[in-house]
């Protein structure tokens, strides 16, 4: 049975990982047509922030894109995994209540904001990290 939840452990983190870098790549314009750009990008974090001063939108934005870009490359790695995935838990979470704030709570439930928030909360309490640059670090 311990096989199988390292394994579920791994799979979660390379999806997590997966999940922030496609947003990442995206809102860069890395993934062609299927990009939404920075500008659109900047719109809607207008749009889910509206409690928020416009003014704010473009330090959230950056801020957000780094946050996301580095928890999906130590994600993947497997780097302080418990402290990523609480980060990203915190991260995803807010948005998910941000999204509820501007648009109720269909949104960020169509879009699977909450599950993602509590899947990198269920990772952040993973006994160990199989396979991940953390494993080989306590070995050596």
């Amino acid at each position: 049975m311990k096989r199988y939840q390292d394994f579920a452990v791994l799979l979660l983190r390379i999806a997590m990982a997966i999940g922030f870098l496609s947003a990442v790549l995206s809102r860069l314009g890395l993934l062609g047509k299927q990009s939404s750009g920075w500008e659109n990008f900047l719109a809607y974090a207008e749009e889910v922030n509206s409690f928020l001063p416009k003014s704010f939108i473009p330090l959230i934005a950056i801020f957000s894109t780094f946050l996301e870009a580095s928890f999906a490359v130590l994600l993947l790695i497997g780097f302080q995994t418990r402290k990523m995935a609480v980060g990203a838990s915190i991260l995803t979470f807010l948005f998910a209540l941000a999204m509820t704030y501007s648009f109720g709570i269909k949104e960020p439930l169509d879009y699977s904001v909450f599950v993602f928030s509590m899947g990198s909360f269920l990772l952040a309490t993973a006994d160990n990290y199989r396979w991940s640059l953390d494993e080989y670090l306590l070995k050596n």
